[in-house]
Parts: structure tokens; sequence; C-alpha cells
């Protein structure tokens, strides 16, 4: 009878740079809204489309329809306010971060 082989999982240094994403695209399966201390609220009236805030976006929580940017998916956006940070309207900035209220 053949030896059984230990399989064990990598350590930190044996990962490839960047990590393995065993199971990619399951990010919609899980509702991250609930993170969150502040959300972003946007303003239509203000936004330009420049897609900044979509591209920037980790979460993918920048809803696109008819091709221009339509609103905030509340329900995967943890609230990190990157996309606030990278809106160069100004004066007032098309997304603004408030307080969650709960």
């Amino acid at each position: 009878m053949a030896a059984k082989e230990n399989k064990r999982a990598p350590g930190w240094k044996e990962m490839p740079i960047g990590g393995v994403n065993p199971e990619a695209g399951n990010a919609v399966k899980y509702n991250t809204g609930t993170w969150r201390t502040f959300k972003p609220v946007w303003f239509n009236d203000r936004c330009i489309q420049c897609y900044l805030c979509w591209i920037n976006c980790p979460d993918v929580s920048i809803l696109i329809k008819e091709g221009k940017v339509a609103g905030i998916d509340y329900e995967h956006c943890k609230g990190c306010g990157i996309c606030a940070v990278v809106c160069p309207v100004k004066p007032k900035k098309a997304i603004e971060m408030v307080k969650e209220e709960k």
C-alpha cells in the first residue's frame, strides 16, 4: 500500500504574488453593504460622467445603465469612500460620503 500524501495548504511564502482566487466572480453572492459606517450618496445633477468612480470602485458598486453612471449598489458597497475621493467635480462633488443611518 502506497504511503498517503500529506496535503496542506501552501504557506504565505509559497503563495504567488497577488494570491489565488479559487472562485473568481463570486462577490455577488455576498451582501457586504452592511459593513459600512459611511455610505456614498450620488448626485445625478452634479455628475459629469467621467467614470472615475466606476473605474476605482473595488466592489464594482457603481451602477451603469445605458452607458451612464446611474447610482450605487448599496448591497455590495462597503463604504470605502474611494469613489468620493476620486470624483473631480468641484466645488460640490457628485459623490459625497454621509454617516450610515442604521
